[in-house]
């Protein structure tokens, strides 16, 4: 199948608003290349990086983040990429009169697309995605790379598939040290929005009783339920095709949202219904500039702040929902 690449050149707060606006037409196969992670990495920021970026990727030009998304290369797709693209102008149009505040810049916005086969789209991810040591416990490792584990270490093994995209390696870190931190073995978890799997199955590895997985993308479904049974978790870790938390009834010790600040935001009140009395609700891939507007969407929902957790431009936040109070019940 050929598909359309869509490239939006942005800066670092651009990246965010270009992400919501794609979100919003129902694109989720997207990716984010951040040269500001690069530069951490090389210049060795945190100790987990090694191992991340091959010496083509280290010695390229671009300088500024870079957007992708992958539309299906039809008559419709291609009417979508054009409604995109008039979209993004009025993005900046919007930003240039101040709309965000004067002191927001989202960058050139500037969009550029070229059709590309499914094979190629993946090999060219597969140059990019080595083994990635996220806390001491845990390591990620692509399918097609050999990793021999240390003493101590559990290794998540992942195959993305047309899902993967990398965000911001920053935020699947903070997710899952605030898991190791808060999560009990034996505890229920709920990962909204899980993508290929990462955290759900980290989760598991962790010791966790089990793990339900929400997520929109067909694509992902597929990748995060392969990723499932390659890590030997199939009878842990559930994977189920759903608009973040939309159907599902149940309590859980720890939800877990690795999204972007709006999309917490939005998730937060519906969240504190999901979470037991005195669980933990975990969310990232917030920008630090964001993360003020996010706490007080989670406070406002009733949760009470635990940890704010920052590495880079990025940051996570554990809450705790109140015991109930039980002293309220009349005979």
């Amino acid at each position: 199948m050929r598909y359309i690449e869509l490239k939006i050149h942005a800066s670092r707060q651009g990246v965010e608003a270009v992400t919501e606006l794609l979100m919003r037409n129902g694109i989720t196969g997207i990716s984010v290349e951040d040269p500001a992670d690069l530069e951490d990495i090389l210049n060795k920021k945190n100790e987990y990086s090694w191992d991340y970026i091959d010496e083509e990727v280290r010695d390229r030009p671009e300088f500024e983040p870079v957007v992708r998304a992958w539309i299906e290369d039809s008559e419709e797709g291609r009417q979508l990429l054009q409604s995109l693209k008039l979209q993004i102008m009025n993005l900046k149009s919007l930003e240039m009169e101040g709309r965000f505040g004067w002191d927001v810049d989202f960058g050139r916005l500037y969009a550029e697309a070229d059709t590309v086969d499914d094979g190629d789209w993946k090999d060219e991810w597969k140059k990019h995605f080595r083994p990635i040591k996220i806390t001491d416990r845990l390591v990620v490792k692509p399918t097609w790379e050999d990793y021999s584990p240390a003493p101590g270490e559990q290794v998540i093994e992942i195959d993305p598939g047309m899902a993967f995209g990398t965000g911001s390696h920053e935020t699947t870190r903070l997710c899952i040290e605030l898991m190791e931190k808060y999560g009990k073995p034996g505890a229920i978890m709920l990962d909204v929005g899980c993508g290929s799997g990462i955290l759900a199955i980290g989760g598991g590895l962790l010791g966790f009783g089990r793990v339900l997985g929400i997520e929109i993308d067909p694509d992902a479904v597929k990748a995060a339920e392969e990723n499932t049974v390659r890590n030997g978790l199939e009878n842990t870790v559930e994977i189920r095709q759903g608009n973040l938390a939309d159907g599902v009834d149940e309590t859980f010790d720890l939800v877990v949202a690795n999204l972007m600040a709006d999309l917490v935001i939005r998730l937060a009140e519906d969240c504190i219904h999901r979470v037991k009395d005195g669980g933990v609700f975990i969310s990232s891939g917030i920008l630090l500039e964001k993360k003020d507007q996010v706490r007080a969407a989670v406070e406002a929902a009733g949760f009470t702040i635990l940890e704010i957790a920052e590495e880079g431009e990025w940051c996570a936040i554990a809450a705790q929902k109140p015991e109930s109070d039980r002293e309220e019940e009349v005979s």
